[in-house]
């Protein structure tokens, strides 16, 4: 099982935060970090979350293959998400092109509308069957 929090987390009662992850954690329980770079959290505080994967948010990948600071701002980030074990997710993915990108610089998985748009579960597997588009 995998939780995503959002960056705003960060922004609550911290160590009553820290001590529910910790809890889930003890469980098996993955904790994502959904949307990273839109909120106001503190990269001081990232690595007490115990996260086992981060997730960048879209507004990183839209522009990634035109702009050359995109690209460095994610290069950046997985460097950091590398650096604390995090497995790395790029959200929002729409062309082949962002894909190649997102590989070169490091990310780990990505998800979006180039795989697939948001399905019931019934779906899934229909998708995983018929679809090459699914391996990033």
């Amino acid at each position: 099982m995998e939780i995503e929090v959002t960056e705003s987390v960060s922004s609550g009662d911290i160590p009553l935060i820290i001590k529910n992850i910790r809890q889930l954690k003890k469980l098996g329980v993955k904790i994502s970090m959904d949307d990273f770079g839109t909120g106001f959290s503190s990269l001081g505080q990232l690595d007490l979350f115990e996260l086992d994967k981060l997730k960048i948010d879209k507004v990183f990948i839209d522009d990634i293959v035109t702009m050359k600071k995109r690209q460095n701002l994610v290069k950046s980030i997985v460097a950091m998400s590398k650096s604390l074990n995090l497995v790395v997710v790029a959200e929002g993915i729409e062309t082949k092109e962002q894909v190649e990108i997102l590989k070169t610089l490091g990310c780990d998985l990505g998800q979006g509308y180039l795989f697939s748009k948001p399905l019931e579960v019934k779906d899934v597997e229909k998708l995983f069957k018929r679809d090459e588009r699914m391996s990033f």
